[in-house]
């Protein structure tokens, strides 16, 4: 076929296409079918809800057990903002009570700029917790947004000179008992054990991990463990949902 006669053919496709949009928005003319609708979504095999029995590190001592908030909304067009002052504001702000000392239970709720968002007890189903999977199976905002995640770790024995081991997509800041440990600022892909605290005390008995993830566009997960002096992990912990 000439160019010549492609370019009538191709024409001709146009103004058919054109006059059939134009008839179906005519009373009386069958609209077009809508849009799929991506029904499908779902959280697994991300993860699986948390059950009442502890849970143990993986091989490699990742936690894989958290309560997860449903994302709170943070408009971000680019990544490069993420600095360390933007972030220690955008986590110092007052999103609902008690967000820096609740421990909440699967289910409980709290309310962010006039939306509800629910908290998730979950176990993840790989080393790393895909919050942009949950924020996504979950039909929420995936894009600029903040995730919050609480665990309880609990250890046998008082163990010193530890370590917090965080890596995250994009930057996060992390808490232990109540007390800022380590940061990970900037936009950068998630990396175990990109950022490492200074030496740490486990309580013996309950200890309260608290982090927040912020992201604007592209996925998000992080991966968080305890590791020793010599870098091994910490496995002889559990996890639990209070």
């Amino acid at each position: 076929m000439s160019v010549f006669r492609r370019i009538l053919v191709l024409g001709a496709g146009i103004l058919a296409l054109s006059a059939f949009q134009s008839l179906s928005a005519q009373p009386g003319f069958p609209a077009p079918p809508p849009a799929p609708v991506d029904t499908h979504r779902s959280i697994a095999p991300y993860f699986t809800r948390a059950t009442a029995h502890p849970k143990a590190p993986d091989a490699d001592g990742f936690l894989q057990r958290w309560l997860l908030l449903e994302p709170i909304v943070k408009p971000n067009r680019s990544n490069n903002v993420l600095t360390d002052s933007y972030v220690r504001a955008a986590f110092s702000t007052d999103y609902f009570p008690g967000q820096f000392t609740v421990v909440p239970h699967d289910g409980d709720k709290v309310t962010v700029a006039g939306q509800e968002l629910a908290w998730h007890a979950l176990d993840t189903s790989t080393f790393n917790a895909k919050i942009f999977r949950f924020a996504y199976g979950l039909n929420k905002p995936t894009y600029g947004v903040i995730f919050w995640a609480v665990t309880v770790v609990n250890s046998p024995r008082e163990i010193k000179d530890v370590r917090l081991a965080v890596g995250s997509n994009s930057a996060s800041m992390w808490w232990l008992n109540g007390k800022e440990v380590v940061d990970v600022f900037g936009d950068r892909h998630m990396i175990v054990d990109d950022a490492v605290s200074h030496r740490l005390t486990l309580n013996k008995g309950r200890n309260v991990i608290r982090g927040a993830v912020i992201n604007g566009p592209g996925l998000s997960d992080f991966c968080v463990r305890f590791i020793d002096e010599k870098g091994a992990p910490i496995k002889d912990i559990t996890m639990n949902l209070d």
